[in-house]
């Protein structure tokens, strides 16, 4: 008498339509890589002689720079304002839908051309007690500074945008985790600072993830503050002076993807760190944990999944 049933023999379903679709795509990238290579409209050598230029690499630095400090203060801002707009207070409530519907509803591009032209139109800044005594007067319309009013604008939109996005990750958090901070104790502040924010991050690090990637790519626009001392800028500038504008703009897109892959990588590890605990199974290092709470003999969770008998009764090795 056999020890138990026979094994199944399966057959897999084949699939002639996924072999026919992959050697299309392959075939028309491989007539585009050919093109490409072969169109001497690129001037591939022109693209490889300023791919690590100095000039360029500087411009990539001041983008990295535009980015990272621009996300920073949208993040920060994003934070509080969308704090203010579950706030019970109707004038925070108030002025945060107002912020938003000002950043919004207008371009960025238009925001930057207004940032550019504050000095002309707010020449002189007057820090104290208004219309008693003034302690600091900052002379703005001599002041050289495209690259704070660059990240200024760049922020002030991004804000508006990282609020709603705050906003829906604290409305992702279950009233529960919220009515028993108040239980324990806990102010208004408190129990968004220690308990809705935290759990909240598994929700806004993906759309912030994304929005740091548009951030990288929006910064191009700074010429209308001016500032042309970042990526876009330099390769424009490069360009117009020796006439070779497609090599040129190939360079910049090679670098905007180098920085855009970078930022991918560290949007899925934080991801993967935030989402820890979402999953209703167990990891191996939880199950020893229950285990040796319950006083039950720690196995080797891993070891002991390799030793389970399969369909023969055969251990798997």
């Amino acid at each position: 008498m056999p020890d138990g049933p026979a094994p199944i023999e399966a057959i897999p379903l084949r699939r002639p339509g996924r072999w026919v679709a992959a050697a299309v795509v392959l075939v028309l990238f491989a007539l585009f890589v050919y093109g490409a290579a072969t169109n001497e409209a690129y001037q591939w050598d022109t693209y490889f002689s300023y791919l690590l230029d100095t000039r360029v690499a500087a411009g990539v630095w001041k983008t990295i720079q535009l980015t990272v400090l621009a996300m920073v203060i949208a993040v920060i801002l994003g934070v509080v304002l969308a704090v203010m707009r579950l706030s019970p207070n109707p004038v925070l409530k108030a002025t945060s839908w107002i912020y938003l519907w000002v950043f919004r509803g207008t371009p960025v591009y238009v925001q930057l051309v207004f940032w550019g032209l504050f000095p002309s139109i707010y020449k002189q800044l007057d820090l104290g007690i208004p219309f008693v005594h003034q302690f600091v007067h900052i002379e703005i319309q001599g002041l050289s500074a495209a690259f704070l009013f660059a990240v200024i604008g760049l922020a002030l939109n991004e804000a508006a945008y990282m609020a709603e996005i705050v906003r829906a990750g604290i409305n992702s958090v279950n009233e529960g985790q919220t009515e028993a901070s108040v239980a324990l104790g806990m102010t208004w502040s408190q129990t968004m600072r220690r308990t809705v924010l935290p759990q909240a991050m598994r929700v806004i690090i993906p759309p912030t993830g994304n929005e740091l990637i548009g951030m990288l790519k929006t910064t191009s626009l700074v010429a209308a503050v001016p500032y042309t001392l970042d990526l876009y800028g330099r390769v424009r500038d490069i360009s117009g002076a020796n006439f070779q504008p497609i090599p040129l703009l190939l360079v910049a897109a090679t670098w905007y993807l180098v920085i855009t892959s970078i930022l991918m990588i560290g949007q899925y590890y934080l991801e993967r760190y935030y989402s820890k605990g979402a999953s209703r199974k167990l990891t191996a290092r939880q199950l020893r944990a229950l285990a040796a709470a319950q006083g039950k003999p720690v196995v080797d969770i891993d070891a002991d999944r390799d030793a389970t008998p399969d369909t023969e009764g055969r251990e798997r090795k």
